[in-house]
């Protein structure tokens, strides 16, 4: 037995789901008993793509009051963003996977208003249920990493200046002159970025570039997620290239950027309290149980 299938075999009998926003897919696990914490080869299991259900990470859904880590936001929240990166390790936001989870607790009676709460590692986030079926997040306000150095990021014998963000995941923004050269980075090995003192925990590295004029506000990227690899879409990585994007701009202090990304389009708007909210697409597309091989 392979230690995938060890690890769903634990697992047996488990209802799951799957979502995507813009194409950052997610395995939901539904533990309002707290009978599922989830060990991380188990979180690896469920996000394989040919030996699991396949994702780019795994979303719990918990309640706020029984978990420890977020216990202080329950006033504020009933359900806790259990967020694991595909390899296992957890981070403190996922945008994309917020309006998922977001879709899940509406479309699962979980939460019956278009305006609610949910409790993450990087503190609760408000959410709205807009009027098309968009979900928009609350991601917080972004700040910059506490070292203050010039971030250098390098694929292959190329590198770049870059611009680091927190939102409240560590990100390093590098702009690119041609879309060409956006198109022909090869991210199937993760970017090296420094210096180490900066990243600690890791960063994930978006490259962008403009589509039409600077007024035009609007932006094209990929990106490579620390714990998971190229994906389809960075929620949290669409805020800080719109934050990155708005410095070179020197753009007002509201603004709002779109951006797309190779899973579709997100629009990121940074309100007068300097706040960021990322508006966009989120679907639940399956529901599975979790079997043992025959």
């Amino acid at each position: 037995m392979t230690s995938h299938a060890a690890a769903l075999g634990e697992l047996e009998g488990l209802a799951v789901l799957k979502g995507h926003g813009t194409g950052n897919d997610f395995v939901l696990v539904p533990d309002a008993d707290g009978a599922h914490p989830l060990t991380p080869a188990q979180v690896r299991a469920l996000a394989d793509r040919r030996f699991g259900l396949g994702a780019d990470g795994v979303l719990r859904v918990a309640r706020t009051k029984d978990s420890p880590e977020v216990a202080d936001q329950a006033a504020d929240a009933e359900w806790f963003m259990d967020y694991r990166n595909g390899d296992g390790t957890t981070a403190e936001m996922c945008g994309n996977g917020a309006r998922v989870f977001a879709r899940y607790l509406v479309d699962s009676g979980l939460e019956s208003g278009t305006s609610f709460s949910i409790a993450t590692r990087g503190g609760a986030r408000a959410v709205r249920i807009e009027g098309d079926g968009d979900v928009t997040i609350d991601m917080g306000v972004a700040t910059g990493p506490l070292l203050r150095a010039m971030p250098v990021v390098s694929v292959g014998p190329e590198s770049w200046n870059a611009t680091a963000v927190n939102v409240p995941n560590p990100h390093a923004v590098v702009f690119l002159e041609e879309p060409d050269d956006l198109d022909a980075l090869d991210l199937t090995q993760p970017p090296q970025a420094g210096p180490p003192a900066m990243f600690p925990d890791g960063v994930n590295v978006e490259f962008v570039v403009r589509v039409g004029a600077p007024d035009e506000r609007h932006v094209r990227m990929r990106v490579h997620e620390r714990g998971v690899g190229e994906t389809l879409s960075c929620g949290t990585g669409a805020c800080a290239v719109m934050v990155a994007a708005a410095g070179r701009d020197q753009a007002p202090a509201e603004v709002a950027y779109t951006v797309d990304v190779p899973g579709g389009t997100v629009v990121v708007t940074r309100r007068a309290d300097e706040h960021i909210e990322l508006r966009g697409p989120a679907e639940i597309v399956a529901i599975a149980t979790i079997t043992s091989a025959p």
